[in-house]
């Protein structure tokens, strides 16, 4: 018996060593990639990997992470707040809760991309302001509760600042 079980301990022992080798070449794979995709999108690059990295061709090569840190351009993020233009709900349904949500971080979005724009803040003072009200009206509360009570003042804003940058074409082409 004693051979037998040392046997099969050895073999028990060089399959979890196999199992574990594959794995950790494939996390290092998956990391390296990911590394790669970084440096080829800091680069300017247009990546088409999981996570399809897509950065703008006007972006300078050789800027390296900081590329990642910058929110992304006003007309991109107008271009999400636009998605929903379409878009509504009944309160108290259950798309009511993802919509809101969305038009909520579509808006959030939109306000981070405005105030890091070569601009400056103040060419967006207005929807910036409008933002900056809607956000003391939640007063931090993101709940579903929250939105639906505020439905109202979070579609206006909305529809506000599209009414606004449409008649801005050049912020966001």
């Amino acid at each position: 018996m004693p051979i037998r079980s040392d046997a099969c301990r050895a073999a028990t022992t060089a399959a979890t060593a196999v199992v574990l080798g594959a794995l950790l070449m494939g996390c290092s794979e998956a990391a390296s990639q990911g590394h790669d995709t970084r440096r080829a999108a800091a680069a300017g690059a247009t990546v088409g990997t999981e996570a399809e990295v897509r950065v703008e061709a006007s972006t300078p090569a050789g800027t390296g992470e900081a590329a990642f840190d910058r929110p992304e351009a006003v007309r991109d993020a107008f271009a999400g707040l636009q998605a929903t233009l379409n878009e509504d709900c009944a309160p108290g349904s259950s798309d009511c809760a993802y919509f809101l949500g969305r038009v909520h971080d579509e808006l959030l979005r939109l306000d981070t991309s405005m105030k890091a724009d070569a601009q400056g803040p103040g060419h967006f003072k207005e929807p910036i302001a409008w933002i900056a009200t809607l956000r003391r009206t939640l007063k931090g509360d993101t709940s579903t509760d929250n939105l639906e009570k505020h439905r109202s003042e979070l579609i206006g804003t909305r529809d506000r600042i599209n009414t606004w940058m449409q008649d801005h074409p050049k912020d966001y082409r």
